[in-house]
């Protein structure tokens, strides 16, 4: 009986340990694709066919049937809908690290909270204190986040000369701050809210966990309530991509990994979120004509804000509150990880490329500025990336000379 339920604990091991693998490699593999087709729209949007091309995101697709009423621009579609389905594997992946990962007891959680916290407070006060008072002092959310799809790619490029500790750290700390990005936005960023819509989005949410406890454990019924409880959260001003999240955590996770429906529709959305729906999210968000005066427009405190928030105050965030929580007793650095591998992945959490365009176009209803934070968005995280990978190489490098001599 032992070695029976021994041998179940290990193959669990075992399969943690390949979704860990698949979601890293999916990730990674969807930040090499970021990259080119950001490059390549913003290529686009600046050419002849530029005029042609952004309009093509803004024109209207009406799904409209009987009372329902669905008629958005393409660019609303993919970011109020498809992005539900992204927030929908996040808190997907959050429930399963809660439950079996990284985040499934104090002890290896409390590192990455920490430092996800610190990487979150410290960008969020370094915009605040540069607009606060002002019409761009909204923006304070845009740095907070980091990209987990650019930062494992960047993170790969080393390869084997990375600890696997120190590729679970920042993915723990990614999800966290997907997580605190999710709070922000539900908090700060939703307008005009109907209480009439909300309070049915809550109902349905409520029905979804009462099918949890009651032990329902098909997925057909939970992802056609979540439907509906997205277009209910839709219409109620939150933004609609907090279904996802909440549809994630209602859906029963069982450590038995024959029945767990949870880690099934992980597995079947990570391709699909990170092949198609993370591109064409980066299309439609790139498609901007960078300005003439694109100096002047990287040099708005709005645009400071966010450089220095991502560039500098991320890794500041991270690197402190990280220290603090050793020094003081509170947490422990991993197994084969030391304080410059942490300075290093803390640079690289300077990639917020997703999140923080998504949160971008909810702060903002200014062109100008929206292109503005887009575009320093794109220079913060480029320059956190090369930083993170010059400063892990020459790193890993010094650490094989000294292992090796």
């Amino acid at each position: 009986m032992r070695n029976r339920i021994k041998n179940g604990l290990t193959k669990l091991k075992i399969k943690q340990l390949d979704l860990f693998k698949d979601f890293t490699e999916s990730e990674k593999s969807s930040g090499y694709m970021l990259i080119l087709l950001t490059i390549i729209s913003l290529a686009i949007a600046n050419s002849s066919l530029g005029s042609d091309y952004i309009k093509m995101w803004h024109s209207y697709l009406n799904l409209s049937f009987s009372e329902i009423q669905l008629n958005y621009s393409i660019e609303h579609w993919i970011n109020d809908g498809l992005m539900a389905i992204f927030f929908l594997l996040v808190g997907l992946e959050i429930e399963r690290e809660i439950y079996s990962g990284e985040l499934s007891s104090i002890k290896k959680a409390i590192l990455p909270v920490i430092a996800a916290v610190g990487g979150m407070i410290v960008p969020a006060a370094i915009h605040f204190l540069l607009n606060t008072g002002t019409s761009t002092e909204r923006g304070f959310g845009i740095p907070m986040a980091t990209d987990i799809a650019f930062t494992l790619g960047i993170l790969s490029l080393l390869g084997k000369r990375i600890p696997i500790s120190l590729k679970i750290f920042i993915t723990a700390l990614a999800i966290i701050d997907d997580l605190g990005a999710i709070v922000v936005i539900a908090l700060f960023y939703s307008t005009d809210v109907s209480l009439a819509y909300l309070l049915g989005a809550f109902g349905v949410f409520i029905v979804l966990l009462l099918m949890n406890s009651a032990k329902i454990n098909r997925l057909t019924p939970y992802l056609v309530l979540g439907v509906v409880m997205w277009y209910l959260m839709l219409k109620s001003g939150v933004h609609a991509t907090i279904a996802g999240v909440l549809l994630a955590f209602a859906i029963p996770f069982s450590k038995n990994e024959l029945d767990n429906i949870s880690v099934t529709l992980q597995e079947r959305l990570h391709k699909p979120v990170a092949f198609f729906i993370l591109p064409l999210f980066a299309l439609a968000n790139t498609a901007i004509i960078l300005p003439d005066n694109i100096v002047n427009s990287l040099t708005t405190n709005n645009s400071l804000g966010i450089i220095l928030g991502l560039f500098f105050g991320k890794p500041l965030g991270i690197f402190l509150f990280s220290y603090a929580a050793v020094i003081f007793g509170v947490s422990q650095l991993p197994e084969g990880i030391n304080w410059k591998l942490i300075f290093g992945a803390a640079s690289l959490a300077g990639i917020g490329f997703t999140m923080s365009v998504f949160i971008a176009n909810l702060a903002f209803t200014d062109g100008d500025i929206i292109v503005g934070s887009k575009m320093s968005i794109i220079v913060a995280s480029a320059i956190s990336a090369l930083a993170g990978l010059l400063i892990l190489t020459f790193i890993t490098k010094i650490k094989v000379k000294i292992n090796f001599d």
